[in-house]
């Protein structure tokens, strides 16, 4: 007789994370409040077709372009015939700076070229708000109220990254970036400050945590708008 098949058990789903608000620090390392984000822009969604694309658009523009050959037309001597055209029982050669000759000329070989090429404006704001929402998910993006500094002092800067716990590569994005803190943070390693108009995709992906100021969190929907 047929057997009844085994029903399998249904799998529930892991409950989704809260990606509309992050934990804001003060510059002590203390959580004293959560921040709400922007829930039309922070959906927890994330297009790696359109990361891809700007990855592939920033490193390419970071490429210099500047590797040269020389071709035979570029290498000097070679101008007399190595030997007569016939009667020595040889290949023919018309010069020593041939490509087959060892010091020739180089075929087909690199010349200095432009790799830059450009992406559309909503393909990058996606991009960008694609890498923020991963840090969302992944608990890597957090806030600080404010980072005031007395001096341009690095070990203060450095008190900052203890308190808070930071390790492995940090971004700072702040609305404004003043001496002292561009100065105290410029020789901490791993560490980065931008702006929030001026931080990009690459940024936020190459760094373990995004630390945005409290201002930078109220003004980052302006990087959105079309």
């Amino acid at each position: 007789m047929a057997t009844k098949k085994e029903k399998k058990p249904i799998e529930k789903k892991a409950p989704l994370k809260n990606v509309n608000t992050v934990p804001m620090y003060d510059s002590k390392g203390k959580e004293v409040a959560k921040f709400e984000l922007d829930k039309g822009l922070f959906t927890g969604e994330v297009n790696k077709g359109v990361l891809y694309q700007f990855l592939r658009m920033y490193n390419a523009n970071q490429r210099q372009g500047n590797a040269s050959t020389k071709t035979r037309s570029d290498v000097s001597g070679g101008g007399k015939k190595p030997w007569r055209q016939k009667g020595t029982g040889r290949a023919r050669a018309g010069s020593t700076r041939s490509p087959l000759w060892r010091g020739g000329g180089k075929v087909f070989g690199p010349h200095p070229r432009d790799f830059h090429y450009d992406i559309p404006k909503k393909i990058k704001r996606s991009a960008l708000l694609s890498s923020l929402n991963s840090k969302v998910l992944d608990e890597k993006l957090i806030g600080i109220e404010s980072i005031d500094m007395a001096e341009a002092k690095t070990k203060q800067f450095q008190a900052i990254l203890d308190a808070l716990k930071l390790k492995g590569r940090s971004l700072f994005v702040l609305d404004a970036i003043d001496k002292k803190i561009s100065r105290a943070s410029r020789n901490i390693q791993d560490v980065s400050v931008k702006n929030y108009k001026d931080f990009n995709p690459a940024d936020v992906l190459s760094c373990d945590t995004v630390v945005m100021s409290k201002a930078a969190l109220e003004k980052i929907p302006e990087r959105f708008k079309l």
